[in-house]
């Protein structure tokens, strides 16, 4: 026999409950594992908060260099599902660098900041994983024995001096950053000779290797 009584009781807890949840805001924090081509813009979009509020909560993280598995905070905020899905839709849009190059006073501009450069190098760019067959058998690590990570570059130090800091600019690849990220020169390559670098992208060997042979400039950074 039906018991209408508890069958009522029951519906009526419920519907509380999903009352509550309604009434109750988000504010608390929440982490992000960051995948390949995420940036503090797509970010903030996603999860619908400000861009500085986001870039405020990861100040030790560079802008340049996130990478996949990398965990950034998404500071809270009161969202519901309406807002929710049009910050997913606007999360679809591709952004990129502006980029803005005076060449008389030597200054590039990219993603709102300023670097002072010395010279303009182009090179052939190619890229490599973390796969172990990528990297001569030492593991996931640069030169100097540091973590591989999204920001290495290898080059041939005769063209480049291993420490020179560089923007990297005109490449294409979905685990990069769009236009121009800035990189560090950290390694090196037996087939890394001349106007050449090596890209070291967070991935699968299989993922990056969809890089090719790219035409990119270098900035060298001041």
């Amino acid at each position: 026999m039906i018991n209408k009584k508890r069958i009522a009781k029951t519906a009526t807890a419920l519907l509380t409950a999903a009352m509550l949840i309604q009434a109750v805001p988000a504010h608390a924090d929440s982490v992000h594992v960051a995948k390949e081509g995420d940036t503090f813009y797509t970010l903030s979009k996603q999860y619908g908060v400000g861009l500085n509020s986001l870039i405020k909560a990861n100040n030790d993280i560079s802008a340049y260099n996130i990478y996949g598995g990398l965990k950034i905070t998404i500071p809270g905020k009161t969202t519901n599902t309406a807002s929710a899905a049009a910050a997913k839709t606007e999360a679809k849009t591709v952004t990129a660098a502006s980029l803005d190059v005076n060449a008389d006073s030597k200054v590039v501009q990219a993603w709102g900041k300023t670097f002072d450069y010395s010279k303009a190098v182009d090179v052939k760019a190619t890229a490599y994983s973390a796969d172990a067959s990528e990297n001569g058998g030492w593991g996931a690590v640069d030169y100097f024995g540091n973590p591989l990570e999204l920001g290495t570059i290898a080059v041939d130090p005769s063209i480049i001096p291993l420490g020179t800091k560089v923007l990297v600019t005109g490449h294409t690849h979905p685990g990069l950053p769009k236009q121009a990220f800035v990189a560090t020169a950290r390694d090196v390559g037996s087939a890394i000779k001349g106007h050449k670098i090596d890209i070291f992208i967070p991935g699968s060997k299989q993922s990056v290797s969809t890089f090719g042979i790219q035409d990119v400039e270098l900035y060298i950074l001041k």
